[in-house]
């Protein structure tokens, strides 16, 4: 199937090109990562100084590289003196002391680095102790809305959008097609198991498989939710599962390392300071999200799907994202990219002045002059304002985002 250019992850990619660092392309399994890759080597292919050292390792071509030796004995084998060599590792953490290649290689001429991981953790604790910051991570998320209509050839309309919030981002569901929730719901449980089961139980050597299923699934049910360790602690015990708080944040990093969940902290606004304690958990696709909670469970809790579909937007859009804590309330997102700040807040419908005062009250309590937004499915909402806090469809926030 032809390969489609995700533009914004492609000059990304190229912008780090011929600096000296070591690009690399995290995120979950079956996200895209080795496409964009590909896409990478099919759009250079006609430079003639290029040439390409391609590894891998969900291939059985490239089961023979399992450590540092081996990669730097293939690598040697395909390298060309006089061309510019792009060194590119498709899911590397599967090759031991791999970093000790990377570092080397890193200081050849005319030579440039991409890899890509699956693992949160290993990447960053190796890439950081060992590169002392040669290197450039990006993130590569589950396709956008725009992107999700143009991979699957949909004009923007609400069908489109509930296809979206139902099935999520994942861009092999292209190739399975959208059209049979039955095979969109058996690709989606292959893709969570194959991650669960490969950086979660396998890299992690976990054992008590029922209380990780268990866990994960409370996730699913809780998405957006305020909770602690120790409140799933005492809820699983009443489920009957003896599970101490240490261990609840234990499975839970892993699933954070895995890239399945994003723990979301929450910023004290009158205090400025981050609190620790407390959080809310998102999933990187809500189509597995969905799986996880039953793919037709949209209807049942829509503003569970809607907010976590805004919080990935806002993370592709580039924000750094907390939780808002007020003195009375809470504000869902808290947004900063440089020195701009954001204040969202997400709702199914406003629907009802209570609605209305709550949503809107929440942001107006915020006393500064940066701007806030509400976002809704309301019908019929062409971006207006409410005592300065703008009100936004969905739709035309995942479209066109905040601009005017």
């Amino acid at each position: 199937m032809e390969l489609i250019t995700r533009n914004d992850y492609a000059q990304k990619v190229d912008s780090w090109l011929g600096k000296g660092q070591i690009i690399v392309l995290v995120g979950q399994r079956r996200i895209g990562k080795s496409c964009v890759l590909k896409d990478f080597m099919r759009k250079h292919k006609n430079d003639t100084d290029a040439n390409f050292i391609y590894v891998d390792k969900e291939k059985k071509e490239f089961d023979g590289i399992k450590n540092y030796t081996q990669l730097n004995d293939y690598i040697d084998s395909h390298y060309v003196e006089g061309k510019h060599n792009y060194i590119l590792v498709d899911e590397i953490q599967d090759i031991a002391e791999w970093e000790r290649s990377v570092r080397s290689y890193r200081t050849e001429n005319d030579t440039d680095i991409i890899i890509t991981g699956s693992n949160a953790r290993m990447l960053s604790a190796d890439l950081s102790t060992l590169l002392a910051g040669r290197y450039q991570e990006i993130h590569i998320h589950g396709l956008s809305y725009s992107e999700f209509l143009n991979f699957h050839q949909l004009v923007d309309s609400d069908e489109s959008l509930f296809k979206y919030l139902k099935y999520g981002g994942l861009p092999g569901l292209r190739q399975v097609g959208i059209d049979s929730t039955e095979l969109v719901s058996e690709y989606l449980n292959s893709v969570l198991n194959t991650v669960v089961l490969k950086d979660v139980v396998e890299r992690n050597s976990v054992r008590n498989i029922l209380f990780m299923n268990n866990l994960l699934r409370y996730i699913a049910d809780n998405t957006g939710k305020l909770c602690s360790a120790n409140n799933i602690s005492k809820y699983m015990k009443s489920q009957g599962d003896a599970i101490s708080t240490n261990i609840v944040v234990d499975y839970a990093s892993y699933f954070e390392s895995a890239y399945l969940i994003d723990k979301v902290l929450r910023y004290d606004l009158h205090g400025k300071k981050i609190l620790e304690t407390n959080g809310k958990f998102y999933f990187e696709d809500i189509g597995l999200r969905n799986a996880l909670a039953g793919i037709d469970s949209r209807e049942n809790d829509i503003e569970k799907v809607i907010e976590n579909v805004v919080y990935c937007q806002l993370l592709r859009m580039g924000y750094d994202v907390k939780v808002g804590q007020l003195q009375a309330g809470e504000v869902d997102f808290v947004c900063t990219k440089a020195s701009e700040r954001i204040y969202v807040q997400v709702s199914y419908l406003i629907a009802s002045k209570e609605t209305e005062d709550r949503e809107f009250g929440a942001l107006l309590n915020i006393r500064d002059n940066y701007p806030k937004y509400v976002i809704s499915m309301s019908p019929l909402i062409l971006r207006n304002s409410i005592n300065g806090v703008v009100h936004l469809n969905l739709r035309d926030f995942l479209v066109n985002g905040f601009a005017i």
